[in-house]
Parts: structure tokens; C-alpha cells; sequence
């Protein structure tokens, strides 16, 4: 059995998904040990709550430095004994000593094609923003496990999503995270939790 800590920051629509992937079966051998906000109002709290999961949070404004509040996430993470740390749509940076302690444990979602629109200031909508800017034809998400840059990790998953001309960022937004977001992590999170997924030289191998 796979547990895992899913780390959220706002409404929590993937950490839905993956909810629902593992009540439908769609994600097998996987069990949500808890779920962390840095957000006290986060709605994803509430989706935890609804589910009988344990939510967690911790707003950096209750600590005299980040290094505090880094320290209490990562205490926290460790204190679970999780197999698996799930960023959801969190907007924290994670810090090299999280990712020392959870080495290819840490798995992201990002709402491009890798290494398209990524790195330092790409999340959120402004992703799709400068998506649309460059007039780029196809976009879509990718699923990576964490190292210490900013969406460098060796990638998981990715599904492409076709861009209409008429979309907003808004718009494109939606139907990435319909078509590709909700789609990918709950298949990576399921690949890991049955050891389909080796991790050598920067790049995943999945057996089939």
C-alpha cells in the first residue's frame, strides 16, 4: 500500500481527482495519509475533510522565517512516514532539505509540455497566458518528480491538449486540467504505487 501526503494550496480540484481515482479504483494499492495546505483557507481542506482524510495547515504569516516554517512542513511530512509527497496545485517552493528527505518521492503537476513554459514565475494562469502569447498550437501537462529546480525533474507523464483559437486563458486552463491534469497524476500516482516507475540518469523508465 502506497500512502501519501497531497500538498495543496487553493481549491484542491486535483486532489479531487485523485479521491476519486482511488474510490473508483482508477488509482489501485494507494491510500491518502494526509493532506497539507500552506493556505488556511484553502478549499482543498474542505474536499479532504468531506472524505475522512486528515487535513493539515500551516500558514508561513505564523512563523518568524521561512526557515521555520519550512522546518514545520518538513517535520510534519516526516512525522506521517508517507511513501509518496503529491504537489497538487501547491504554490510552495519546496526546499532543498524537503527534497533530500524524499528523494524521488516528490511528484508535481505542471499545466505545460515540459520544457515549454516552466520554470521560475510559470504557474497558474500565467502558464496559459504566455501559451496563448506565443501562439503555440498544442499544450497540455506534465507530471515529474521533484528535484531541487523548478520543474526540472525527471517527467512522468505528459498529454498533450490541442489549443483552440478562440480560447482565454481561462478557458484553456479548464480543459488542460480536464483533459490532461486530472488524467496523468492519478495514472502516475497508480504506475508508482504498483512499481511500474525506475528512475535512472534524470530519466523514468515505466514497465509495461
Amino acid at each position: 500500500m502506497l500512502d501519501i501526503l497531497v500538498m495543496v494550496s487553493g481549491g484542491g480540484t486535483n486532489l479531487q481527482a485523485i479521491i476519486d481515482g482511488i474510490n473508483n479504483g482508477t488509482i489501485t494499492n494507494t491510500r491518502i495519509r494526509a493532506v497539507f495546505s500552506n493556505n488556511k483557507d484553502a478549499y482543498a481542506l474542505e474536499r479532504a475533510k468531506a472524505a475522512g482524510i486528515e487535513a493539515k495547515a500551516l500558514s508561513p504569516k505564523d512563523y518568524s522565517s521561512r526557515a521555520e516554517f519550512n522546518k514545520a512542513m518538513l517535520d510534519y511530512a516526516k512525522s506521517l512516514d508517507v511513501d509518496l509527497v503529491v504537489l497538487a496545485g501547491c504554490l510552495v517552493v519546496i526546499p532543498p532539505e524537503f527534497v533530500d528527505a524524499f528523494p524521488n518521492k516528490i511528484i508535481n503537476i505542471h499545466p505545460s509540455l515540459i520544457p515549454s513554459f516552466c520554470g521560475t514565475g510559470y504557474y497558474g494562469l500565467t502558464v496559459h497566458e504566455k501559451a496563448l502569447e506565443r501562439g503555440v498550437k498544442v499544450t497540455g501537462a506534465t507530471c515529474h518528480f521533484v528535484d531541487k529546480g523548478t520543474d526540472t525533474g525527471p517527467i512522468i507523464l505528459q498529454k498533450a491538449v490541442e489549443i483552440l483559437q478562440d480560447d482565454t486563458p481561462k478557458t484553456l486552463q479548464q480543459r488542460v486540467m480536464e483533459q490532461a491534469e486530472w488524467v496523468i497524476m492519478p495514472k502516475a500516482i497508480d504506475l508508482i504505487a504498483n512499481g511500474k516507475v525506475t528512475v535512472k540518469d534524470n530519466i523514468v523508465k515505466i514497465k509495461e
